[in-house]
């Protein structure tokens, strides 16, 4: 019956005089209340059919449903007046705001009350309405529209409701004005005086809704408009800080606590904290204490490693391409290191730390209102962002701007609380040390002895809780501990630490052995190759654990493994370790299906596990070589399917990505013969494959697949060579800039890198018979290193690809010269003396020598070059032998075809040094 009334042309105005009358009609029977039911069901439907059929519906209806649905928002009831709000953005959202030009002033009548007997419910109701329309619509309101932009009609009136006497029509103002303040709307910028007027006035409000968006807006101010923040200060310190003290409410006092994260790390405001930090540290201490409610929702006591895992308490797992392949390594680009790593603990939850999760999908954004959502219904209250964590995170910044006076605050805590016979202020102490181990570990570090052994002794405390905060923390203390370098220091201090983050890994509560592992696996880039003796009881402890660990804390596990591969590496290849762990992989690598997520992080574990094991992987290289093959070819196919037919859903690509990844791995780790023979054996071909993920829509398949096209290059190019006339076309193609859209830049970057780079691995071996393609991309080379608007490594990637383009097409680059010359030469510059290179070098200087004129403008960069060369690299055989030669056979013919002489003179001796 639903179906065919749906198929009706009334069925909107149907349902709308359901949703906007209080009465059922008189030929039915039911009660108010199941006819509230009935009307909130009708408001559902009546939005969803605007979401999805707003061009369909008759114009007719449209105008019914804008002239009635007002009355919805006079309704005594709140659920109805916010499901009326949702129907009223969602025609905004559908049909522009210029589509219902009566809707601005209709809302800002009925909040202003200008009949003077409209009910609060209504003004309230009106209010809600508004600030979803203005956060589903903020882009569009501060549009021109022929010379007027909404935006500035709005701010006034939002300035003025936040002096109504309704507590939650001035809490909807300033929200609504919040969402334009990071936007820096002009309109809000001229008004911005006016505003801070305001947040002033509004500072003491009575409403804790009130207060909560005037802490918001402070905090937006920082980023906007740190001027008109930094004379206010200590009148803001002592504001923030009362405000974190209304225990009242934790979502106020995070509002407020936001502000200390929010300026300690804006680089203009951050100093100004300093003089005030005596009220602000000890605040932030007090708010790290679990409060009741979370102690209840954690329900940390049980020892339940042995059972099993729901299934919504595995996150979803995604794929991380480790396939950026880069020559250009002068300026650290390849690859970031630092602290920042463990404050994220792993993929699938939280140790102990305090990670922020942004939340993008706002139920507001949905025209959902908050008050009707349980944000955290069926949520693991450890990934929620709260006061708690906020506080810590605040600290931590806070000891990475002022360092010594931080701790110097924070250290008498540290002695009252850190042996509290209460065990939630013993984890706050133990949250406080931590966080600060970062920025105060210089002054921490004499007192680091006699804590590191109590922190060691609490991972036996009883309470699972301090056991997870004490991993957390002691991973944080990890790189001093590490670092030691009196063997007597080591095995007091780091051993016991190493053994003690080992033995909670195996600990019979789940987030225990999820903080063990995420600690270990922080103390592993810390302590890097010095690991190596210790490697075999890592790797025992490493398979105990996956004969224990549920589904959840394997993916962490996985992460452990691949660091430790990463930083021991062929220390980890002895025949005795790989007996040991191997074993275990692989039954899990049988274990786990084709479709399961779980495929992504042992993948990637196996990508590292293959490059560290290198020759010794290749007993077990075969069946997994076959099985990625088979993983591509099987989504390679569903995609396909899902392009030719809508009903068919596209299948997840960090499949794709990780087996990828994966191959690029085995090619590199087993010698080129028992690679050749994979690839002989792969069905379907793999160079089949491995054209259309080349082609493929997704730029994070694409980055692997250039990976592995370079890595096919260096290691197997024999069996590579009869499908370059196919690959070659693609491949230039990816080098077109104007190809990558704009809203996918970074992304877009790295596939172009990837190709510079496979590009250059390429025409090193291929020589002369890359002269087909040379023009085009010769072409492309050239308009990366010239263009202003890439990245610097993407530069000089292509600057590289350009010179070894040169080792084998020389003669075809000659003409081109003149256009590329300089700009090779300032991005070279900035490269290290590498193997790459040189020979860059190699192939840039034999074009030279084709077309020595073309380098008249940038004669002195290029002896610049070759001076720098001197002594650098002489050891390198390829260098010596090759291309000092070149260098010298070169400047010669220089000398005598270019008329700038003295120039030549000038740098002749610094030449022949």
């Amino acid at each position: 019956m639903l179906s065919r009334a749906e198929s009706s042309p009334d069925i909107n105005n149907y349902l709308t005089y359901l949703v906007v009358n209080t009465q059922p009609p008189s030929t039915l029977t039911f009660n108010l209340e199941d006819f509230h039911a009935i009307r909130c069901a009708a408001a559902v439907m009546l939005k969803n059919d605007i979401k999805n059929s707003y061009k369909r519906i008759p114009a007719s209806s449209l105008s019914y449903i804008r002239s009635s649905i007002f009355l919805g928002l006079e309704d005594s009831n709140s659920q109805i007046r916010n499901y009326v709000g949702n129907v009223i953005t969602e025609i905004v959202r559908q049909g522009g705001i210029l589509g219902w030009q009566e809707l601005l002033p209709g809302l800002f009548s009925l909040v202003s009350n200008e009949g003077a007997n409209v009910s609060p419910g209504a003004q309230e109701g009106a209010m809600g309405a508004l600030a979803k329309v203005c956060e589903d619509n903020k882009q569009g309101l501060d549009r021109d529209y022929s010379g007027q932009r909404p935006l500035n009609f709005i701010i006034p009136k939002l300035l003025e409701f936040t002096s109504s006497p309704i507590a939650k029509v001035r809490a909807y103002a300033l929200a609504s004005l919040n969402v334009f303040i990071p936007q820096k709307s002009q309109a809000l910028l001229l008004s911005l005086d006016a505003l801070l007027a305001r947040l002033f006035l509004l500072a003491n409000d009575p409403s804790n809704d009130v207060r909560k968006n005037v802490c918001r807006a402070f905090v937006h101010l920082v980023d906007i408009r740190p001027d008109k923040i930094a004379p206010h200060m200590e009148g803001l310190v002592d504001y923030m800080v009362s405000q974190q003290r209304k225990t009242d409410d934790p979502e106020l006092a995070l509002d407020a606590a936001e502000f200390w994260l929010c300026v300690g790390e804006h680089e203009n405001l951050r100093a100004t904290l300093g003089p005030y930090l005596p009220k602000i540290i000890p605040v932030l201490l007090e708010s790290m204490v679990y409060s009741e409610e979370e102690i209840m929702m954690l329900e940390g006591g049980e020892d339940d490693a042995d059972e099993e895992d729901r299934a919504e308490d595995i996150k979803p797992n995604f794929a991380k391409s480790k396939a950026s392949r880069t020559a250009a390594t002068a300026n650290g680009e390849t690859g970031i290191e630092g602290s920042d790593a463990i404050l994220d603990p792993g993929a699938n939850g939280s140790s102990g730390g305090y990670t922020k999760i942004t939340d993008e999908d706002d139920d507001i954004s949905e025209g959902e209102i908050e008050e009707y959502d349980d944000p955290d219904d069926g949520a693991d209250p450890e990934d929620r962002w709260t006061l708690r964590k906020c506080s810590a995170a605040a600290l931590d910044v806070l000891a990475s701007v002022f360092h010594g006076p931080v701790f110097e605050i924070t250290l008498p805590y540290l002695k009252d609380n850190l042996r509290h016979a209460e065990w939630p202020y013993r984890e706050a102490a133990v949250l406080a040390l931590g966080a600060v181990a970062d920025g105060c570990l210089q002054v921490v570090t004499p007192h680091l002895p006699d804590l590191v052994i109590y922190l060691i002794s609490l991972l036996n405390d009883a309470e699972p809780l301090v056991r997870q905060i004490t991993c957390w923390t002691l991973g944080r203390y990890s790189l001093w501990a590490s670092h030691l370098t009196d063997p007597a220091d080591r095995a007091r201090y780091f051993e016991p630490m190493m053994e003690g983050i080992l033995t909670k890994m195996l600990d019979n509560n789940k987030r225990v052995q999820e903080a063990g592992a995420s600690a270990f696996a922080n103390l592993e880039e810390q302590g890097k190759s010095r690991l190596t003796p210790y490697a075999e009881p890592i790797v025992r402890q490493f398979v105990r654990c996956f004969g224990k660990y549920k589904d959840r804390n394997m993916f962490i596990l996985y992460d452990c493994v691949q660091t430790l591969a990463e930083h021991v590496g062929q220390g980890l290849a002895r025949p005795d370790l790989v007996g040991i762990l191997m074993p275990a992989l692989i039954h899990r690598w049988n274990k786990v299906s084709d479709k399961s997520r779980e495929l992504f992080p042992l993948l990637e574990c196996l990508s590292y596990v293959a490059t560290a094991l290198g020759s010794t992987f290749s007993p077990f290289a075969g069946p997994i070589f076959s099985r990625c093959i088979r993983i591509i070819h099987q989504n390679l196919e569903e995609y396909l399917a899902a392009v030719n037919n809508s009903d068919l859903d596209s299948p997840d690509k960090d499949f794709l990505v990780t087996s990828l990844d994966l191959l690029s791995a085995v090619i590199q780790a087993l010698e080129p013969e028992k690679s050749a023979d994979l690839l002989a054996a792969s069905q379907p071909n793999f160079f089949d494959l491995l054209t259309f993920c080349m082609e493929d829509p997704s730029n994070d398949v694409r980055q692997s697949s250039y990976a592995l096209l370079g890595d096919c290059a260096i290691y197997v190019f024999p069996q590579l060579q009869p499908y370059l006339p196919t690959l070659l076309p693609i491949l230039s193609e990816q080098l077109d800039l104007d190809k990558i859209p704009a809203k996918h830049l970074d992304t877009g970057f790295s596939v172009v890198n990837n190709a510079c780079w496979s590009c250059g691995e390429i025409a090193m071996r291929h020589g002369k018979a890359m002269a087909p393609f040379v023009d085009t991309i010769v072409l492309r080379l050239t308009d990366i290193i010239t263009s202003p608007n890439v990245p610097n490594s993407l530069t000089e990637n292509a600057a590289i690809a350009l010179g070894r383009l040169g080792m084998g097409s020389f003669q075809e680059l000659a003409p081109h010269l003149g256009n590329f010359a300089e700009q090779f030469l300032d991005a070279a510059e900035k490269v290290d003396f590498t193997d790459e290179k040189a020979t860059a070098f190699e192939g840039f200087t034999m074009v030279v020598g084709q077309n020595p004129h073309a380098m008249e403008k940038c004669l002195a960069k290029f002896f610049k070059a070759i001076a720098g060369y001197k002594g650098t690299l002489v050891s390198n055989s390829r260098t010596r032998d090759i291309l000092i030669p070149l260098f010298h056979q070169v400047s010669t013919l220089l000398s005598c075809t270019c008329n700038r002489f003295s120039q030549v003179a000038r740098f002749s001796l610094a030449t022949r040094a």
